[in-house]
C-alpha cells in the first residue's frame, strides 16, 4: 500500500514537498528548471549603452574642441618642373572654408589669421567658403582679415557658400580688407602665374567658373597655380595647362557619413594627387560647417612650399 500511495500523490503535494525543501517546483515533465534573471540581463544592456553613449558623447566632444581650438599648420611639399630655381622654397599658406558664422566668430577668425601670419609666407590663398551669412551679419568676424601679411599679398576665391551670402558684397569686402579677389583672372607674379575662377555654385547667377578668360592666353612656358574652391574643377584646370590647383570645399569629410559622402562627389578628398601632368591639392580646411564638429578629418592650414626641379 505504501508504494501505491507515494505512486498516486498529487502534484500539489509534491510541489509542497519542494518547497518545504527548499527546492524550487518541478515543472510537469518532472525536470527542475533554474529562474531566468531578468535584472542581470537589464544591467548588462545598461551598462552596454551607456557606454556607447558615453563614447560618442566623447567623441563629438573631442571633436568640437578640435574645431574651436582652431587649426594646425600642415606643410606639403609640391615640385614643379616649370618653377625656375629663383623661387625654390616659396611658400603658399592655403586656407579653405573657414565658414565663418554665430559659431564661428571674430575671435575664430583671429586664430586663423594669426596662424597664417605665423608661417611668414610668401603668398595667401583664401579658397571660398569664408562665411556663411550675409557682409551686414558677418562684417565684424570678418575683419582681422585686414592683418594678413605675405610679401606677394593675399588672394581670394569665391566657394559655393559665398554664393548664398551674397558673393558680390564679399568680393568687395574682402577688397576692402586688402584681399585681392581673383574672380576668373589672373596675376602674372615673378616667377610664375597665379589664376583664379569662380565657383560653380556661380552658375545660377552668370557669375561660374570661365576658365578661358582666366587662363586662355597665359604663356604656357610659366608656371602656374590656380585657386578653385572645389576638387571637381581639375579636369578643367588639365584641360589648360594647369600645373598645380589648390581646392578645398570637401572637409576632408568632417565627420561620418559625410565622409562617404565627399568620396562620392569629388576626386580627391584631402591631399595631394595627380591628374595628367596637373596636381591636385586638397585642403581640409579650418572651419566646419553645421555642426562645428570634426571626427577624423582635422582641420588645417597648408603652406605648400613650391620645389624647382631646376634647382
Amino acid at each position: 500500500a505504501g508504494p501505491r500511495g507515494r505512486r498516486g500523490a498529487s502534484p500539489a503535494t509534491g510541489r509542497t514537498a519542494a518547497l518545504t525543501a527548499g527546492r524550487p517546483p518541478a515543472d510537469g515533465d518532472g525536470e527542475e528548471h533554474p529562474r531566468p534573471r531578468p535584472s542581470r540581463r537589464l544591467f548588462v544592456s545598461r551598462v552596454v549603452a551607456g557606454t556607447a553613449a558615453a563614447a560618442a558623447v566623447g567623441t563629438v566632444g573631442y571633436g568640437t574642441q578640435s574645431v574651436l581650438r582652431g587649426p594646425r599648420v600642415k606643410r606639403v611639399t609640391v615640385p614643379l618642373a616649370k618653377l625656375p630655381r629663383a623661387a625654390h622654397g616659396y611658400r603658399i599658406a592655403v586656407v579653405s572654408d573657414i565658414h565663418l558664422g554665430p559659431v564661428l566668430g571674430r575671435g575664430f577668425a583671429q586664430k586663423v589669421v594669426d596662424t597664417i601670419n605665423g608661417t611668414q609666407p610668401d603668398l595667401i590663398a583664401v579658397v571660398g567658403d569664408l562665411v556663411d551669412g550675409s557682409v551686414k551679419d558677418l562684417g565684424p568676424a570678418a575683419a582681422p582679415l585686414a592683418q594678413l601679411r605675405a610679401r606677394d599679398g593675399s588672394f581670394f576665391v569665391t566657394g559655393n557658400h559665398e554664393y548664398f551670402s551674397g558673393a558680390e558684397q564679399w568680393v568687395r569686402e574682402v577688397r576692402r580688407l586688402g584681399l585681392r579677389p581673383l574672380e576668373n583672372a589672373r596675376a602674372e607674379l615673378p616667377h610664375f602665374d597665379l589664376a583664379g575662377v569662380n565657383d560653380v555654385a556661380g552658375e545660377d547667377e552668370g557669375q561660374g567658373p570661365d576658365f578661358a578668360r582666366a587662363l586662355g592666353d597665359r604663356d604656357r612656358a610659366r608656371a602656374c597655380v590656380l585657386l578653385a574652391h572645389q576638387p571637381v574643377q581639375i579636369h578643367d584646370a588639365v584641360e589648360h595647362g594647369v600645373d598645380l590647383q589648390l581646392s578645398g570645399h570637401t572637409h576632408g569629410g568632417q565627420l561620418w557619413p559625410g565622409s562617404l559622402i565627399a568620396e562620392l562627389a569629388n576626386p580627391t578628398v584631402a591631399g595631394l594627387e595627380r591628374y595628367g601632368d596637373t596636381q591636385l591639392y586638397v585642403s581640409r580646411g579650418a572651419g566646419a560647417w553645421g555642426p562645428p564638429t570634426r571626427v577624423g578629418a582635422p582641420s588645417d592650414i597648408t603652406v605648400i612650399e613650391l620645389a624647382s626641379r631646376q634647382a
